[in-house]
């Protein structure tokens, strides 16, 4: 779950983009998450952000409501327009995946409304990515507190970084040194309330409880094909940034599995400090889909089948 930024403390996290980091908890089940992140939630003086959760009328008590939620006249709106191309076999089969997740929705009284819009998404997604404008600045600050500080020039210049990090490599020849020396710096900052915005018009224009799209538009990619650089961080057609950096929490659930067996996932966005009514809709979900299935490898767990 990719929560509000603020709501959980960063202290002590390496930061990419200091203003839209967060933590958030990674759980087998929903349920899971939700007593997690009510351990998780909270003011830390360390970090002026969680200010911000002190604005979160649910925290702390996010897994007592989570029976209480139902998808029965929820309103969910499908993005179609972070959905990747019917004609491409990876994106296709993200796209028939991540429908019948929508369908089990429906079956479980949601009513969908499909297609919604998010006017000019693409560009907003171009404009508001920042980390060429702001990484190298906070993850220097970052290192400057660890003992034997250094700096992304001294890991470029000494080659201590993995060389598939096409992003570290990137922050290194291009970003500069404070991010006000990019002159479409303070363009990106002003765009990003605009795309919350754009989204949260879309959300009350329909009277929406949260937008659905998938995880990625394509399934993950394999050793060969990075290898093969088929991909790099800031090209692949993931739907992550859409959350991050209009500053919107989000949960990331499991739809099924491709026909090779390869997980397909979703995401639903709901509005600021709305991590409960995410996370009460995810549980219905959960529940009327059963959509986890364990790893052939992995030993049965105390509640699954012997």
């Amino acid at each position: 779950m990719r929560v509000t930024t603020g709501l959980i403390s960063r202290k002590g996290l390496s930061p990419l983009v200091v203003f839209q980091d967060t933590a958030g908890p990674m759980t087998r089940s929903v349920k899971d998450a939700a007593i997690l992140l009510d351990a998780l939630v909270g003011y830390d003086p360390a970090d002026p952000f969680t200010a911000t959760a002190t604005l979160a009328r649910d925290a702390g008590r996010y897994a007592e409501g989570l029976s209480e939620v139902s998808l029965g006249g929820a309103r969910i709106g499908v993005l179609r327009g972070a959905f990747g191309p019917e004609d491409d076999p990876d994106s296709g089969e993200v796209n028939r995946v991540v429908g019948e997740a929508i369908e089990a929705m429906r079956g479980a009284g949601a009513e969908i409304v499909d297609p919604v819009e998010v006017p000019d998404l693409q560009r907003y997604i171009e404009v508001t990515s920042l980390y060429l404008s702001q990484s190298r600045y906070d993850i220097d600050g970052f290192l400057a507190t660890m003992p034997g500080s250094h700096t992304v020039s001294e890991l470029y210049d000494t080659k201590r970084f993995h060389p598939r990090l096409d992003l570290f490599t990137a922050i290194a020849e291009e970003a500069p040194e404070h991010p006000e020396e990019d002159p479409n710096y303070h363009k990106g900052l002003a765009a990003r309330e605009e795309f919350r915005r754009a989204i949260l018009n879309v959300m009350a224009f329909q009277n929406l409880d949260a937008i659905l799209f998938p995880n990625s538009q394509v399934l993950p990619p394999t050793r060969e094909e990075l290898d093969d650089w088929k991909w790099t961080v800031l090209t692949f057609p993931t739907n992550a940034l859409i959350a991050a950096q209009a500053d919107l929490p989000s949960v990331s659930l499991p739809a099924g599995f491709s026909e090779g067996g390869v997980p397909v996932g979703f995401k639903l966005v709901g509005k600021p400090y709305g991590e409960a009514g995410l996370l009460g809709l995810a549980h219905a979900y959960e529940r009327a889909a059963s959509p986890r299935k364990s790893p052939e490898s992995a030993p049965p767990l105390p509640d699954e089948p012997q």
